[in-house]
């Protein structure tokens, strides 16, 4: 069934947003994050302190996306406020692994013994911190945090051994919102 779908959420105060060619720009205090927001057939506008999403007839899967981009806004303002940090701890049982940071990448060596140290990408705009086995990843993008976490944890996945033995790993154990 082909309906009209209007959904607005609200610019909060202090954010200035500006839409350009389907990308909105939200800045606050020297921090300033960017979207896509091209959606087939919506139409994306802004007025006054508000953000519109528009689409004449439109069915759930322009719905879908239109709620899914208003979560992601939602985001985005929540990051512009404070920082998203993701709680990391590396598990090792016999050989220690060694991290470290170089410019984009997290350097892992050691891991399992192998004599090739393994690396991770670290997106722009993320912080990394390492103490001891600890490693703390935060940024006002929540996205980019959640990317490169994941992308540590993947790093250090163990292939073609017994997952109950070899428990070595980098893991999430925390992540904005809930403790894992």
């Amino acid at each position: 069934m082909k309906t009209q779908i209007t959904e607005k959420i609200q610019i909060p105060e202090g954010v200035s947003c500006s839409l350009e060619d389907g990308v909105i720009k939200c800045s606050k205090s020297g921090v300033e994050l960017s979207r896509n927001l091209k959606i087939p057939r919506v139409e994306v506008k802004t007025e006054g302190r508000e953000i519109v999403f528009n689409c004449e007839r439109g069915n759930k899967i322009q719905l879908k996306s239109i709620r899914a981009n208003l979560a992601h806004l939602r985001n985005m303002f929540l990051g512009l406020e404070k920082k998203y940090v993701y709680s990391l701890e590396s598990c090792n049982v016999h050989f220690p692994m060694i991290l470290k940071v170089e410019k984009d990448k997290l350097i892992i060596n050691n891991f399992l013994g192998e004599k090739v140290p393994r690396t991770a990408v670290i997106l722009p705009n993320v912080e990394v911190q390492i103490k001891g086995a600890k490693i703390a990843v935060s940024s006002h993008d929540r996205e980019a945090a959640g990317q490169t976490a994941a992308n540590f944890e993947k790093a250090t996945i163990v292939r073609n051994r017994d997952r109950r033995v070899f428990q070595d790993g980098i893991y999430i154990t925390e992540k904005p919102g809930r403790e894992l």
